[in-house]
């Protein structure tokens, strides 16, 4: 295709990225002008303001009304990178970090002079701060021409003495509720005195005063005893037609236990219609209960609970309970048995970057940039980019805030100019999906077209603080499950499998597509074919299904080098659950997360470490990628949870203290051969290597991008490859370390059975007699030399097993590397235990 100068040409090359795009129709030719002509005409529309005290920005809308599906705009990428190369492009990019600290509101030093100016200062300005609230309720009270009958002086470094001078009975005679929680009042006598002065006080929180712990109980009784006891048996009565009056009530972090109190009951608040009750345990009341007490409430329509919380762990059983409400934390019932969602937020307060005064531009830029960043992958006709690209808009298109009812859509635009991918320029699209006013702020869905189904709700935790409590149960009842399932390994019998050669039978026949074994298979007990219909043994790095069968002719009675059902152990989330399910969390394996299903628990696992403060370092690992492609080493919460979208993933506790070789980190690749599933038989080749990191091991937050650093697999990425004889490493290890190897390797044998027997136990349906297999188990030492599992792969790569010779670490025999293959073949189908030892 030549040069795009007409829309007819424009829609011919870029039908299917308009089609992907949601872009309406009517639009597509207003597209192709403003393409055209180069027209970013977004900043005569559109005004960014700052919000969230300068630590987030908006987008407004100044040019009057925009009309629903009325235009587009154009929205350039002001910074485009492959992951890794992140950091590095911070550093070296002249004037980018800058840009994106700005960008992302990362550029200042969190008001860091004014905070210190403020702490000198409380103790002078204390008294004048408080006299502004007492003055500032006051008239709040004036205005609306009532009382003040609610007051919170909570944190204001309030002693006994200001308490006294306050003379609070006298300006607020009406009260009925007051917070004095967080300051440093002493004296039980002096609270006593002037709390009793209010005439129809209701509630008073004394909360984390130094008085609470030395009066051990007696202050409160004492209190009660002068509202409440015979000399004052009437006192409370006068202020109850008050209670009738009110309609709203916020009691949240009111530290109470109990809601089952003549207080609080319809009869003395029948036209409560709004109640918020965030932050109390009310322990002393089963959800039941609650929920009970709130349905004899015959106005109460809107209602704020913690969920989960003492109300239950389900938004949805709260409304079925109390079928009046109108509105559940600020969302609308409606919507919330429509969605099914379980926990629901209104007010989730969002996710602002943080940093020290001292740490780099760099550092902030990738600390904060999760939440702006957006993806996409190239493709041509033959195959996707395996490395997805990541993009942040630029100024305008940055200040897009979230809404799960936006009032804009955005997509990314791949425009190509002159017809082909090489012209190719990246853009996104921006236009109103609804009736926009003048000053409206402007917002995007972050997830857009991703349902309860997909995690939703989990999801936003990448942008919001959402409520930890459920996280954590649902982590601790993940936790719960895999402490109640243990196996108790079966006992080892003896081989049962026969040769495949008895008698005079003439030799087998083989189809293979593994360059290694045409070329270094040269046993006379076997020989090559090219036609897979005619072979004995299909030894194939091709996934042998019911399709592949009939297209080559495959039969159920040909020996095939792969068990059904192998995905159980070949594929990561398939390895962890089937682990879990046998043996619960061994001690053998990190914890691990299948991100598609269990992003809850993982969030869960993710904030318990991080009240504990306990190592947060994860890695994810895409479900069936080889050579780390895809793979990222981080703490950040928001990035594991956004790098969900370049692929279904697994997210497991990362090794942060691995036993190092000579400073650098290591893992082993161990080649294990299966003859049977059913009895299991097993065997362990004497060959395994050890790959090695390039370079030194670093837990500092800039290495995570050195993939030369955290990443031993080399060959494959054409990195430079720090090659090591397997019984040189093992006897410099020895010494580096004081250990025997003999040690750790009985240990990683146990382990290796330990996961087949697991498959076996799990899916009994991978036992076949016409299969045996390879495959590369690939192990790590920690720190205390305890084998971690890092993963099982399918028919591995043993160009290094057929390249090198060595001599064996525990038998001290010769292992020719061109013989390797023999070896392997005579195990398996020869029953031949050369240079391979039984599990």
């Amino acid at each position: 295709m030549s040069k795009i100068e007409t829309f007819d040409d424009f829609v011919k090359v870029h039908g299917l990225l308009l089609t992907a795009s949601g872009l309406p129709r009517p639009l597509h030719e207003q597209l192709f002008k403003k393409l055209s002509a180069d027209n970013f005409d977004g900043g005569a529309c559109f005004q960014i303001e700052p919000c969230e005290d300068g630590r987030q920005r908006r987008l407004v809308l100044t040019s009057g009304f925009a009309g629903k599906e009325s235009d587009v705009f154009l929205v350039d990428h002001a910074w485009t990178f492959r992951l890794s190369d992140a950091y590095k492009q911070l550093q070296e990019v002249s004037g980018l970090a800058q840009r994106m600290a700005v960008l992302m509101c990362v550029n200042g030093d969190l008001n860091v002079d004014e905070e210190a100016e403020g702490r000198t200062s409380i103790e002078d300005t204390g008294s004048m701060c408080i006299e502004d609230i007492l003055e500032h309720e006051l008239c709040k009270a004036k205005e609306n021409k009532d009382t003040v009958r609610w007051l919170e002086l909570d944190e204001l470094d309030i002693d006994d003495d200001t308490l006294l001078s306050l003379d609070l009975s006298a300006k607020f005679p009406d009260l009925l509720a007051l917070s004095l929680c967080g300051n440093r009042l002493e004296s039980a006598d002096i609270i006593f005195q002037e709390v009793t002065k209010f005439k129809h006080l209701k509630a008073l929180w004394l909360n984390n005063n130094p008085v609470v712990e030395k009066c051990d109980g007696c202050l409160a009784d004492k209190i009660l005893q002068a509202f409440y006891g015979k000399d004052n048996p009437g006192q409370h009565c006068g202020s109850d037609h008050k209670l009738h009056e009110v309609t709203s009530l916020d009691i949240s972090n009111r530290a109470i236990h109990n809601l089952a109190n003549k207080a609080f009951s319809p009869a003395m608040m029948p036209s409560l219609s709004y109640l918020n009750l965030r932050g109390n345990s009310l322990q002393e009341n089963s959800a039941s209960e609650l929920l009970e007490v709130l349905k004899q409430f015959p106005s109460l329509n809107a209602l704020e609970v913690d969920i989960p919380g003492p109300f239950g762990e389900s938004a949805i059983v709260i409304l079925e309970s109390l079928p009046k409400l109108s509105f559940l934390n600020g969302v609308s019932a409606t919507k919330i048995l429509e969605a099914g969602k379980h926990v629901i937020d209104s007010i989730l307060e969002p996710r602002l970057p943080e940093w020290k005064p001292e740490e780099p531009l760099a550092d902030r830029v990738v600390n904060a940039m999760w939440q702006y960043l957006m993806t996409y992958r190239l493709a041509n006709e033959e195959k996707i980019d395996e490395t997805p690209a990541w993009y942040v808009m630029d100024e305008l298109g940055s200040a897009l805030r979230h809404s799960d009812e936006p009032n804009f859509m955005v997509a990314p635009f791949l425009y190509m100019p002159e017809g082909n991918l090489a012209s190719a320029v990246s853009y996104s699209l921006l236009w109103p999906i609804q009736n926009v006013q003048q000053g409206d702020e402007c917002t995007r869905d972050y997830l857009y077209g991703i349902g309860e189904d997909k995690q939703r709700s989990a999801r936003l935790t990448a942008w919001f603080h959402t409520p930890e409590n459920y996280f954590i149960k649902e982590y601790e009842k993940h936790r719960k499950e895999l402490e109640s399932r243990s196996l108790t390994p079966p006992s080892v019998m003896s081989s049962v499998t026969k040769s495949l050669i008895e008698g005079d039978r003439g030799p087998l026949r083989v189809y293979t597509d593994i360059p290694q074994v045409e070329e270094f298979l040269k046993r006379p007990e076997f020989i090559l074919t090219s036609d897979p219909k005619d072979a004995h043994i299909i030894w194939t790095s091709m996934q042998i299904d019911e399709d592949t069968k009939k297209a080559t002719g495959i039969t159920d009675d040909q020996i095939i080098n792969q068990f059904p059902y192998e995905a159980c152990v070949v594929m990561k989330h398939h390895l962890a659950e089937t682990v879990q399910k046998a043996y619960g969390s061994p001690d053998w394996i990190q914890s691990t997360y299948n991100l598609e299903v269990q992003l809850a628990q993982l969030i869960g696992d993710y904030y318990i470490r991080k009240r504990d403060g306990l190592n947060n370092l994860w890695i994810l690992k895409p479900w069936n990628m080889a050579r780390t492609i895809d793979t990222t080493v981080t703490d950040n919460i928001s990035a594991i949870i956004r790098l969900m979208e370049t692929g279904p993933k697994i997210c497991q506790k990362y090794i942060e203290h691995p036993a190092l070789f000579q400073e650098k980190k290591f893992d082993l690749r161990y080649i294990v051969l299966v003859r049977s599933m059913n009895p299991l038989e097993i065997f362990l080749s004497d060959v395994f290597w050890v790959r090695l990191a390039n370079n030194p091991y670093s837990l500092e937050k800039n290495s995570f991008f050195e993939y030369e650093t955290h990443f031993t697999v080399m060959v494959q990425l054409l990195r430079r490859i720090n090659h090591k004889n397997t019984p040189d490493f093992v006897r410099e290890f020895e010494v580096e370390h004081k250990v025997k190897w003999l040690d750790m390797h009985e240990r990683v044998t146990k382990m290796i059975r330990s996961v087949f027997e697991a498959a076996a136990f799990v899916h009994p349906e991978m036992h076949s007699p016409m299969s045996r297999a390879i495959y590369g188990v690939d192990v790590m030492l920690d720190s205390s030399f305890k084998p971690k599992l890092l993963e099982v792969t399918y028919c591995p790569d043993c160009t290094r097993a057929c390249k090198y010779d060595m001599v064996s670490v525990f038998k001290g025999e010769e292992l020719r590397g061109s013989n390797f293959f023999n070896d392997v073949f005579g195990c398996l189908f020869l029953n031949e235990t050369t240079h391979v030892s039984p599990l």
